[in-house]
């Protein structure tokens, strides 16, 4: 029997570049991401010592890095309030689709029509299709019915579909 850091190890090392990737949807940067990501392991890895050492459920990790944008989200809120107004832009040179993907303009494109799409929209897409999760486990994670999950993601797909169009059409125009 494997020792629980090797099977967790194991269990981070197939599903930590999917959670980066959903994290990345909630953050500014790549290193908040982490951050979140970092911190919902770490919640996760206390959590499951009391019931078992085994890796969680998917739906759960999804929900607790939610559940940590929301909180990042609420403290960087209030911070700004704080201080002095400060421009902050989106440093989207780090590769979130695929790092191999980066030169190729049509993975351009479509990084930049999810970013637009709405946040409800987007994390719904991103753990369907880049988490590998089930409507159901979107569901779960996210607290809302299959079928709110389902047409979400119908929705964002339809958006994308007539942005990316609307984009090669100018583009060869």
């Amino acid at each position: 029997m494997q020792h629980p850091s090797q099977v967790w190890k194991e269990w981070l090392s197939e599903h930590s570049s999917r959670f980066l990737l959903f994290a990345r949807g909630w953050t500014q940067n790549r290193a908040d991401a982490e951050d979140l990501v970092q911190d919902a392991i770490l919640r996760m890895w206390h959590y499951q010592a009391d019931h078992g050492n085994i890796p969680p459920d998917l739906p759960l990790v999804y929900s607790t890095i939610r559940f940590a944008a929301l909180n990042h989200l609420r403290r960087e809120s209030r911070r700004r309030k704080r201080e002095e107004s400060i421009l902050y832009f989106n440093d989207f040179s780090d590769a979130w689709l695929d790092p191999a993907a980066e030169d190729d303009e049509d993975a351009l494109l479509l990084r930049d029509a999810v970013q637009q799409l709405s946040d409800k929209l987007r994390e719904v897409v991103v753990m369907k299709f880049w988490g590998g999760l089930t409507f159901l486990q979107i569901s779960e994670a996210l607290a809302i019915s299959p079928n709110t999950a389902a047409s979400r993601y119908r929705y964002a797909m339809e958006q994308l579909a007539h942005q990316l169009k609307s984009l090669k059409a100018q583009r060869h125009a």
